[in-house]
Formats: structure tokens, C-alpha cells, sequence
């Protein structure tokens, strides 16, 4: 095989950079005997071609080049260690040093900084929005309706920003964001007595409270997958996105809520009330800048180094199993299903959502040629675990409502479950089919994120159908 860089002919000169990136990755790879020069070929095509469907995602040569270097890690071992052993470079890289031209040092580029000035006024404009609304309402249902609102589209606009999104898709979802929001806002709701100093307001208004934000968290996705939703893999990207976002968010709350207890400690000995600020100022700016700021930290790292949600699935999944076996065991033993708590059903359906967030982020880092392991058996029995609580969870709620009728929110309960049942039993079909060497591991991960729509329109359904059909009580 010729020293010559492959398809130079078709480079320009922004793209000296990236080649003689390939040029050290090939390198790389020549030096391990073990392979053939027609393997190399493969590999490093397959490495070009993930570097084009990253550059079409937004990202510049050496991002895109760093990226699919450490995606290819998890291909074959020859990557894995090219990527572990310059490891280093690439998170300084993509972290700590700004973009910069082909050709230029690492460290003199405004890329970075120009991407966390945008994203920060971003944060800032969330944060006033949802101060006026703070301002002027304090009914706490219209401020759940209301306040996914006034901070998710600012992330989507971040995100739009960083993609170059078409503006003939950003038109549309800002016209989605906007009919929905007319909607909640101008359904007719029963919000309770406003004489009553806790007024209990309907249970339509709550439902359409909890599902509008994961309505809008899909229309996010779309932004996130630059208008390419259909693609298996930037459903699975946007997947990793928001397991890495929500633990990076947990993180700088709790730190957040240390720094505030530890500065209202110390300006109370002083005699300093610091609590009002904290109401009125402190938490509509910091909610919203916590969420961008997490998203921006996320986007920065790229993947490149091992992200926290898949091994905090790992971790979790075996005493999710054992948890959920007791569960099962629990109700069997507690008597008859009529007797049933609603809270309890409540809780059974998070237990059930946690399992399927287990399942997504595990797949979302395995290695997709690596042979069935012990883990692949132990999601197996977590599966089926789950589906043992999810038909007793849904007998109980046929019980119920046989029993007391139909509501609001037994439908809705109803509804998830039988979702979650299809979701859980054709992942356990398809895991079972790959452990005993039937079926590929991409049938497995093609099926959770084809499936993902699913929940946004049963949250819309919800959202917009049950109101009317309930008599908006």
C-alpha cells in the first residue's frame, strides 16, 4: 500500500489537518504486523466515513477525527489503543483549548469561548424569562405548565446554533413549541378554589404538567440530531446526550445547593438574610444556566473519553435486578390485587422506567462485535424481572378500574404500562435471540431507538387528547 494519503485528490487545504491526523493514525496501525494492508483500507474508510457523518453533525476536522477515533475504539483493538494511548492529547484537545485553524496551535482559537459567550446569554435570557414569569404568577400549576417553556427552547437554540440547523426545520419545531404551548395554556383547566389557600387543581392539568416536557425534550432531540431524527445512531447520540447531561446537572446542583447552605450559613452569623435573593434572584438564573451549562460540558467532552451514565447503568443493573425481584415476590405475597395502592402502582411505574434508562445507557457504550458476556445474561434477567412487575402492575390497574372506573390518570397509567410492556418484552425477545447467538446486538440496539417516538406520542396524546375527552377535570 502506498505511503501516499488516500483520496487527497478530493481534500482542500482546510483539510491538511485531518490528513495528517490519518497520516498518524495509519501509521499507527502499519505498525501492528498482525494486520493486513487490506485491512487497514476498511478501517480507515470506515474511519473517513465517520468523520464525514460528524462533520455533517457540526463538528470542525479535529473534533470529528478525535471522535471517531475513540468510536472506533470500540471496533477493534488496534484503535482502542491508539485512542487510549493519546488519550490525554485528545481530551486536552477538545477541552481545555479552543478551536483553532488548520495549522494553527491548539490554545489560540475563540471556538470554545465563543460557543460558552452564546450559550451563557442563552442561560441569561432563560433566566429573566422565567423570572418575569415568577414575577407576575403564583398559581404553582400554571408556573408547571409554563416553565419547560421558557428553558428548553433556549437550549434548542443553542444546540441549533452549534448545528447550523436548516432554518425550514427550526421554523417548524418553533411552531410546534409554540402550538403547544398556546394549548396548555388556553385549555380550560380546573385549577381548584383559588379561595383555598392550597387549592387542588385537576388531575388533566398535572398530566399535561408531567408529559408537555417530554414532548418538548423529543422536539430538543430533533434540534440535537441537526433535523436527522430518523437515524438510528443520532437517536442513540441524543440518548448518550441526555443520560451524560442529567448526571452532569445532578452534579452542579449539588454543588450548587452546597455553596448556597454554605453562604447563608456564614452572611446569617452576620446578620445578613440572604433567602430573599436566593427566591427572587438566585433561582430563576440558576436553574436554567445549571441545565445549559451542563449541556455545554457535555458537548465539549464529545465522547471521547468513557461517559458516567453507561457505567453508572452497569453498576446499577445487577441490584436493579435483585430490587425487582423482591418487588415481584412482595406483591404476589401481599394479597389480592384490588388491594393494590395507587401510590404504590405510582412507584412501580418509576421502578420501571429506571429499568429501561438501566437498558438504554448500558447498550448506548457496549461494543456492538463483542460477543455475548455475563452482563448481556444479567440484563436478560433484569428484563425479565421487569416484565414479571410490569403484568402484575397491569393487572392490578384492570382491577382498579374495573372496580372504580375510568380516570384521567389511570388511563395515563395505564397507557405507559402497556407501552412499557411491548418496549420491555421485544427488548427481552431480541437480548435472548443475541445471547444465544441468533440474532446481531444491532437488532437489539436499533430496537430501543426506534422505539423512543413511541413515549413522545403517548406524552402528546396525553397532553392535548386527555384534557378535552376528561372534561379538563
Amino acid at each position: 500500500m502506498s505511503e501516499t494519503p488516500r483520496n487527497t485528490t478530493q481534500s482542500t487545504p482546510d483539510h491538511t489537518g485531518l490528513e495528517a491526523q490519518i497520516d498518524q493514525w495509519r501509521g499507527f496501525v502499519r505498525r501492528r504486523r498482525a494486520i493486513a494492508a487490506p485491512d487497514i483500507e476498511e478501517m480507515e474508510d470506515h474511519l473517513r466515513e465517520q468523520v464525514a457523518d460528524l462533520n455533517a453533525g457540526g463538528l470542525d476536522d479535529d473534533e470529528a477525527f478525535l471522535v471517531a477515533v475513540k468510536r472506533m475504539g470500540n471496533l477493534d483493538d488496534v484503535s482502542r489503543e491508539f485512542a487510549r494511548e493519546h488519550s490525554d492529547r485528545l481530551w486536552k484537545q477538545l477541552v481545555l483549548f479552543p478551536d483553532a485553524p488548520a495549522g494553527q496551535a491548539p490554545g489560540r482559537g475563540l471556538g470554545r469561548f465563543r460557543d460558552l459567550a452564546v450559550l451563557l446569554s442563552l442561560a441569561i435570557a432563560a433566566g429573566i424569562a422565567l423570572k418575569i414569569l415568577l414575577a407576575n404568577v403564583t398559581e404553582e400549576t400554571t408556573l408547571l405548565l409554563n416553565g419547560p417553556f421558557l428553558v428548553l427552547p433556549f437550549l434548542a437554540g443553542y444546540l441549533a446554533w452549534k448545528r447550523a440547523l436548516p432554518l425550514r426545520t427550526a421554523s417548524v419545531l418553533l411552531a410546534a413549541t409554540a402550538a403547544l404551548a398556546l394549548i396548555v395554556n388556553l385549555y380550560p383547566f380546573d385549577l381548584g378554589n383559588p379561595a383555598d389557600p392550597y387549592p387542588e387543581p385537576g388531575m388533566t392539568v398535572v398530566l399535561a404538567g408531567l408529559h408537555a416536557p417530554i414532548v418538548l425534550w423529543l422536539l430538543v432531540g430533533v434540534v440535537y440530531a441537526a433535523g436527522s431524527w430518523r437515524s438510528d445512531a443520532r437517536r442513540m447520540d441524543y440518548v448518550r446526550f441526555t443520560g451524560e447531561l442529567l448526571v452532569y446537572l445532578a452534579l452542579i446542583q449539588l454543588g450548587g445547593m452546597l455553596l448556597v447552605g454554605l453562604t447563608a450559613g456564614v452572611l446569617s452569623l452576620v446578620g445578613v438574610d440572604f433567602e430573599p435573593f436566593i427566591e427572587d434572584w438566585l433561582l430563576p438564573f440558576a436553574l436554567p444556566g445549571a441545565l445549559m451549562v451542563a449541556a455545554w460540558l457535555v458537548e465539549a467532552k464529545k465522547s471521547v473519553v468513557e461517559n458516567i451514565a453507561p457505567v453508572l447503568a452497569r453498576v446499577f443493573t445487577p441490584l436493579a435486578a435483585l430490587m425487582l425481584l423482591a418487588m415481584f415476590v412482595a406483591l404476589l405475597a401481599g394479597g389480592p390485587f384490588d388491594a393494590v395502592d395507587r401510590e404504590l402502582l405510582i412507584l412501580m411505574d418509576a421502578v420501571l422506567l429506571l429499568v429501561l434508562f438501566l437498558l438504554l445507557y448500558s447498550i448506548s457504550a457496549r461494543d456492538p462485535l463483542a460477543p455475548p458476556g455475563i452482563f448481556d445474561w444479567l440484563q436478560l434477567v433484569l428484563v425479565g424481572a421487569a416484565l414479571a412487575v410490569d403484568a402484575v402492575a397491569l393487572t392490578a390497574m384492570l382491577v382498579r378500574i374495573a372496580e372504580f372506573g375510568f380516570t384521567a390518570n389511570k388511563v395515563a397509567a395505564l397507557g405507559l404500562n402497556l407501552i412499557l410492556l411491548v418496549h420491555l418484552a421485544w427488548a427481552g425477545r431480541l437480548t435472548l435471540g443475541f445471547v444465544r447467538g441468533s440474532r446481531t446486538f444491532v437488532a437489539t440496539e436499533r430496537w430501543q431507538t426506534r422505539y423512543l417516538p413511541v413515549y413522545g406520542v403517548w406524552a402528546l396524546v396525553v397532553t392535548v387528547v386527555f384534557p378535552p375527552v376528561f372534561g379538563f377535570a
